[in-house]
């Protein structure tokens, strides 16, 4: 755009190169969110899509880790569904504050308050009325990017400890040194977003180093998910070009009898 401005004049005006870097800054943006708001609903989508199959099973827990403002609880339609909705106090508190000016009423439910940086997840569910003897459904969703490895792996042997059918579905993100260039592009800018907001993002992981994270961890069923399928399952048809990028990926690992793996 710059390069267009000077080929108009040798000595553009100074508000001109102004305009144009605004303009620049706004179309970067714009690229920035839509990935990330293509990326944020798929993830959502996998993890209902997956709880909608596992109620039919039979199962009727579903674990929000990290939950922040995320919504399904008070638009579940399945009944006998329990959702525990675990977070940090502060976080619950922001939330509370919201459905009461939303009026939007809040349902039948559990609140698990706890930091999970300093009480481990097995203790705070221990003190729900989370039943560990039957198979749940977690989504872990936007959390784990802004964590330590042994974090990380706690929470996963955890869950994969829990009876046959249990699933957890999660997105990490990928080393930036493994991105294309416009891919590294679109990660220097969400990173700096989120380091900005004082939560800058501690973990990659490869897919092979995440296999090997959740085959240690004790899950045997593992689907990883990056950008080339998840377009092709989820955004094939949009006249839009709504996509995502590659800067993140979608697992879910199941709690399995046997050890079998699927791609």
């Amino acid at each position: 755009m710059i390069k267009r401005l000077f080929s108009l004049t040798r000595s553009p005006p100074k508000f001109c190169i102004q305009k144009s870097l605004a303009r620049l800054r706004t179309h970067e943006r714009s690229v920035v969110a839509r990935y990330l708001r293509a990326f944020l609903a798929t993830r959502s989508r996998i993890a209902e899509d997956h709880i909608e199959s596992a109620v039919l099973r039979g199962v009727s827990q579903y674990g929000l880790l990290g939950a922040g403002f995320d919504t399904f609880a008070y638009r579940n339609p399945h009944s006998a569904l329990h959702v525990y909705e675990v977070d940090h106090p502060a976080t619950q508190a922001a939330k509370h504050c919201r459905l009461a000016a939303a009026q939007i009423a809040i349902p039948a439910k559990s609140y698990v308050s706890v930091d999970l940086a300093t009480v481990p997840l097995a203790k705070a569910l221990a003190a729900s009325t989370f039943d560990s003897s039957r198979p749940a459904v977690f989504a872990w969703l936007g959390v784990v990017p802004y964590l330590e490895v042994a974090s990380i792996k706690a929470v996963l042997a955890y869950v994969a400890a829990l009876p046959e059918g249990t699933e957890i579905i999660f997105d990490y993100g990928v080393p930036p040194r493994s991105l294309n260039f416009v891919a590294r592009f679109l990660y220097r800018r969400m990173a700096k977003r989120v380091e900005a907001a004082g939560e800058p993002w501690r973990s990659f992981f490869t897919p092979q180093e995440m296999r090997e994270v959740l085959r240690e961890c004790g899950f045997s069923v593992i689907q990883d998910l990056g950008a080339f399928e998840i377009n092709a399952r989820y955004f094939a048809d949009r006249l839009d070009r709504l996509r995502v990028g590659a800067v993140g990926r979608i697992v879910t690992a199941i709690v399995a009898a046997h050890s079998t793996s699927t791609a």
